[in-house]
């Protein structure tokens, strides 16, 4: 098993394929991208000073620490973003993106 997040019930709906960080994931509807990439992937982001792991904050929207990019190099909050199939995610700022 990877990641810290453990499904508590099987999904009934079959999974969708988005790709974090350039590696396919796979995920379900009404996930968000948050469930995805931690259920995937174990950590959100890096701390920018200790270099630890990451899962973001509050969970709802309200902290601005799960910011992610997406291909189109919008930003959106992984907490509160549903995936969609073929979606791509970029957990850091693209190159030439300016990161607050």
């Amino acid at each position: 098993m990877s990641g810290r997040l453990v499904r508590a019930v099987a999904p009934n709906d079959p999974p969708v394929r988005i790709v974090v960080d350039g590696a396919e994931v796979e995920a379900y509807p009404g996930d968000s991208v948050l469930v995805a990439v931690l259920g995937a992937c174990g950590a959100l982001r890096r701390h920018e000073f200790s270099d630890e792991p990451r899962a973001g904050f509050c969970l709802m929207g309200a902290c601005q620490d799960c910011w992610v990019w997406l291909a189109d190099h919008s930003r959106v909050r992984a907490c509160t973003t549903q995936v969609v199939e073929g979606m791509h995610v970029l957990t850091r700022a693209p190159a030439g993106i300016y990161q607050p």
